[in-house]
């Protein structure tokens, strides 16, 4: 037998809970924006151009336009479409551009932890290290908004073997690292089981425009086909989709036109969508246990 992770058993999309999420809805769909803060010159990095020189102002200042200019302007085309908003945080942006999530907190959208920076990853860490890094990120958003976040995904997504174990434990109800599924599973950890929420590694505009190098048009016409499929697939079976989106990259103005259509053609379809929050869908979950694979 090859190794294996050990955190969920097989179990096909086919043989799953017949159920309806609130309002009758088969699919649910909530939208990660990832707001991440990097150190100058340090740590890892996404680069827009690779290769560059320290001090490599080019990229640093690319990934700070979505603090300044993109997830202001991503914020309002939300608004605008009434589409609220799962803010994936790295607590380092209370430090660096304060008034975006305070701006968040007061239109209701939920705030998860997307650790302390994404200049860092948890992979090779010490469990004490670990341990450390989750606490403090999470008692920073905790005392910035008045709760505790129930939400984690990881910078990278990376983790070490104990992570589950110590998101468990730090209090979260859900996690999005594991995208193995199109429905909400349930992870074995010795602390007690956790939720892995579906998150798009596929729609993902990082993955997808600066990986793949698509265009904007092509990456809305994912989304548009991605729900639209997605909705006839959860006919019989209830799903989530988890639209992946990055500050800095969708953020651009050229990208922000192609993706309102989009956005408009998510709403027009709200009769057949839980348009909701990543804390919504694993509220409804834990009331039901048996909701999850």
């Amino acid at each position: 037998m090859l190794k294996t992770h050990g955190r969920y058993a097989h179990r096909s999309i086919e043989d799953r809970p017949r159920f309806r999420w609130p309002g009758g809805k088969g699919l649910a769909l909530y939208v990660a924006l990832n707001v991440e803060h990097y150190a100058f010159g340090e740590g890892l990095v996404e680069d827009l151009v690779p290769g560059g020189t320290q001090p490599d102002v080019l990229n640093n200042a690319w990934r700070e336009y979505g603090t300044r200019v993109g997830a202001w302007r991503l914020l309002r085309q939300f608004e605008a479409h009434g589409i609220p908003l799962t803010v994936l945080l790295n607590s380092a942006v209370y430090d660096q551009a304060p008034d975006f999530p305070a701006a968040c907190r007061a239109l209701g959208h939920e705030i998860a932890c997307h650790g302390r920076s994404n200049s860092e990853s948890q992979a090779g860490l010490s469990e004490e290290a670990e341990r450390a890094l989750i606490a403090e990120a999470t008692s920073r958003i905790a005392g910035e908004e008045g709760v505790p976040p129930e939400g984690w995904l990881g910078p990278w997504l990376a983790e070490t073997p104990r992570t589950p174990e110590l998101i468990r434990r730090a209090g979260y109800r859900y996690i999005m690292d594991w995208g193995a599924d199109d429905q909400p599973i349930w992870l074995l950890t010795d602390a007690g089981p956790l939720l892995a929420m579906p998150y798009s590694q596929e729609i993902n505009d990082s993955v997808a425009i600066i990986g793949r190098q698509a265009s904007a048009a092509e990456f809305t016409d994912m989304v548009i086909d991605q729900v639209d499929q997605m909705i006839e697939d959860a006919a019989e079976v209830p799903l989530v989709f988890g639209l992946a989106l990055h500050a800095n990259i969708m953020g651009q103005p050229f990208r922000r036109r192609q993706l309102d259509r989009a956005l408009a053609h998510i709403a027009a379809r709200a009769g057949d969508i839980w348009i909701t929050r990543g804390a919504d869908i694993a509220a409804f979950v834990h009331e039901d246990p048996s909701r999850a694979a």
